[in-house]
């Protein structure tokens, strides 16, 4: 058997016990899976690494099953189409959809984020960033929950990472100011640099709710949090009245032996008569042309700007994984599995 008949492959072999690690995942090698009528073969070029991972590595109750053991680890891939019994897609097509650790992946089509809104001639790596369900996730929390106005406050925990960077972006076009919460000054001069924030906290080095209090002293009208924990604690005592929480996530708590605490002052929620609401970004993707429509052309003029963090090789993607919850990368985090 050649090394183009082989389908290299991570699956999951434990469950992690607080950070994951790369012991949590084997390395196999498998032939080509086979195409039925009504499906589709496709190589994937690039893969999405994302805090939900470490959710999906849990057995617990979430809005998706838990990858199970022996399976192959879930990701979202850009992808080309090699081989089709489908009569919606052809060999050459481009596709992004979830499949998985590995080189090779069979689809029916279900599922896939569209892609004919995204310009042709973007690197592929956009349509898993900012093209693609980081933005969304961004543009639908913001503007659906957050729901942001001109003059108002919005602070981002997680600002230097990919959804945290392009929600701080948005809020800066619908004329906010915008507070980034970030690890390190090279991440916090980045935030204020290119990306025009109006103010950076450097969470390792300064205290959040002293700062907060600093940079918003009338409180804050949205947050946006991808952190929880301390950071969702100094956010909830420095809301302004009517001020709305996004839950998108809670990274600083994915790798914990056992549940953090909840916030113990959410009581400001009443005491401010404010809102905390969390969503799945996988609830909006019949509405993807209604956000591209926009998001499209804001990258392309430059008002969305990003960074990527692109790792080499299939083999390294566990590692890189690593990286993301240590805070080791800015920007989308990518790992390249094919030219």
């Amino acid at each position: 058997m050649t090394s183009a008949q082989i389908n290299r492959q991570w699956v999951l072999a434990s469950r992690p016990e607080g950070m994951v690690d790369p012991a949590n995942f084997e390395w196999r090698e498998s032939p080509l899976p086979s195409v039925s009528e009504g499906e589709f073969l496709v190589r994937n070029l690039y893969l999405s690494l994302d805090p939900a991972m470490r959710g999906w590595m849990t057995n617990a109750r979430s809005y998706v099953p838990p990858v199970e053991i022996g399976e192959v680890m879930r990701g979202h891939c850009t992808a080309r189409v090699i081989e089709s019994r489908h009569p919606e897609y052809g060999v050459g097509d481009l596709v992004v959809g979830v499949f998985g650790w590995q080189d090779y992946a069979v689809s029916d089509g279900n599922g896939l984020m569209p892609v004919n809104t995204v310009p042709g001639d973007v690197p592929l790596t956009l349509p898993l960033g900012t093209l693609g369900i980081t933005s969304l996730t961004a543009y639908f929390g913001l503007r659906d929950i957050g729901k942001p106005k001109a003059g108002e406050t919005v602070v981002v925990s997680g600002a230097a990472g990919a959804t945290g960077s392009v929600a701080g972006q948005i809020a800066k076009i619908h004329g906010c100011r915008v507070i980034g919460i970030a690890g390190g000054p090279e991440k916090c001069e980045w935030l204020t640099g290119e990306l025009g924030f109006d103010g950076a906290i450097d969470y390792k080095a300064e205290k959040v709710s002293a700062r907060l209090r600093e940079l918003c002293p009338h409180g804050l009208d949205v947050f946006w949090d991808n952190v929880g924990g301390e950071q969702l604690e100094a956010a909830l005592s420095n809301l302004a009245r009517g001020a709305r929480i996004v839950i998108c996530g809670a990274i600083s708590s994915y790798n914990a032996s056992s549940p953090p605490p909840g916030p113990r002052n959410y009581m400001n929620l009443l005491a401010r008569r404010a809102r905390m609401e969390g969503f799945v970004v996988f609830d909006y993707l019949t509405r993807t042309d209604e956000a591209m429509a926009e998001l499209v052309p804001w990258v392309m003029e430059g008002k969305i700007r990003h960074r990527e963090d692109v790792r080499d090789g299939l083999e390294n993607a566990p590692k890189a994984l690593l990286d993301l919850f240590s805070g080791a990368n800015t920007g989308k985090l990518i790992v390249k599995i094919a030219d």
